[in-house]
């Protein structure tokens, strides 16, 4: 759905016949995940609330225990994306729904998520509006990632960034060996849900500030979010990468060639290097096209993963192997 057209939250759809799971990745969100996780137990008490503790030292997972909510722990920080992979793995419901643990999102605004997929997108996202971002650096960095994934993906993007979406678990499994550690997990998603052709839906929300620091920084993160643009854009469409990349390489031979005949009267090396790197560029885009086509729809490794759980009614600590197929890694070992 282009961005123009997305629309106010849709009533609720009513019960889940595959049950609903709501989780958060948290680390050090001690003075927010008590009244979140509260919150979302008031709005969804049928719903599994799941809280992906990255190894906090504040007390955030016995908190949210407290609070009706089901923790897994991670033994050490291993990243906000890999606690999505670790949520996505651990999580009992069909339906799955990712939310920031630092009270920015809404629990009002996951009815009108959750019917998007009753519409048929296999993706809903909570698109942020531009009063609802914590600076005018963030909302102008966030609008350019913006405009530069919709013309690598051919599809208008509303909020490449937002980590407030809900999918349909066996769909976003299949995606979490792409899933990098760190922080854009958001980025990495979306794009390979639009260059795999699922339908992306998204729905305007309005986000609080959230309490405490935040840990992404903007030059930091904001190129490492454009490399994972390119990355899965080469990983999906390649085409879309080695074609205007090929036809930059012959631009650039034609006018040396042009330049040196009208003034030398010849045919310098420069041009023949630059036309030669232009069709080797052009060819591997061809085979890599091959390749993606060759991959798309293959079947991934199943894993099995071992974490802690901390029951909500006691705070203990035991292990816990998952029942859900992963990307075939292990949450306790980084990327």
């Amino acid at each position: 759905m282009p961005p123009e057209q997305a629309r106010s939250a849709p009533s609720f759809p009513g019960n889940l016949p595959g049950g609903l799971s709501i989780i958060l990745p948290a680390f050090n969100e001690a003075l927010a995940i008590g009244g979140v996780v509260g919150a979302l137990r008031q709005a969804f008490p049928e719903a599994e609330i799941l809280v992906v503790d990255d190894a906090s030292t504040d007390g955030t997972g016995p908190l949210a225990a407290a609070a009706g909510a089901r923790v897994v722990r991670h033994p050490r920080n291993l990243g906000n994306g890999a606690s999505v992979k670790t949520g996505a793995r651990q999580a009992r419901g069909e339906i799955l729904v990712f939310m920031d643990a630092d009270g920015q999102h809404r629990a009002a605004d996951i009815p009108g998520l959750i019917a998007l997929l009753g519409e048929g997108y296999e993706l809903a996202v909570g698109a942020r509006q531009a009063d609802s971002h914590a600076s005018r650096s963030r909302l102008l960095g966030n609008r350019l990632l913006n405009r530069v994934a919709s013309l690598l993906t051919g599809h208008p993007i509303a909020d490449l960034t937002s980590g407030f979406r809900a999918m349909r678990a066996d769909t976003f499994r299949g995606f979490l060996f792409l899933l990098p550690n760190g922080f854009s997990y958001p980025t990495s998603s979306t794009m390979a849900y639009l260059r795999s052709g699922h339908p992306v839906g998204y729905l305007p929300i309005r986000a609080g500030r959230r309490r405490g620091q935040s840990k992404i920084r903007l030059l930091r993160d904001g190129m490492r979010f454009l490399l994972i643009i390119v990355k899965i854009i080469t990983l999906f469409s390649p085409a879309r990468v080695f074609v205007p990349s090929s036809l930059l390489l012959f631009l650039l031979g034609l006018l040396r060639y042009l330049q040196t005949y009208f003034h030398e009267g010849r045919l310098t090396n420069m041009s023949v290097i630059l036309f030669v790197a232009s069709l080797l560029t052009f060819l591997i885009g061809l085979v890599s096209e091959q390749i993606t086509s060759l991959h798309l729809g293959t079947s991934l490794a199943l894993g099995s993963t071992n974490v802690r759980e901390i029951p909500a009614a006691t705070g203990s600590v035991r292990d816990r192997e998952s029942p859900n197929p992963g990307d075939g890694t292990n949450p306790g070992t980084p990327l």
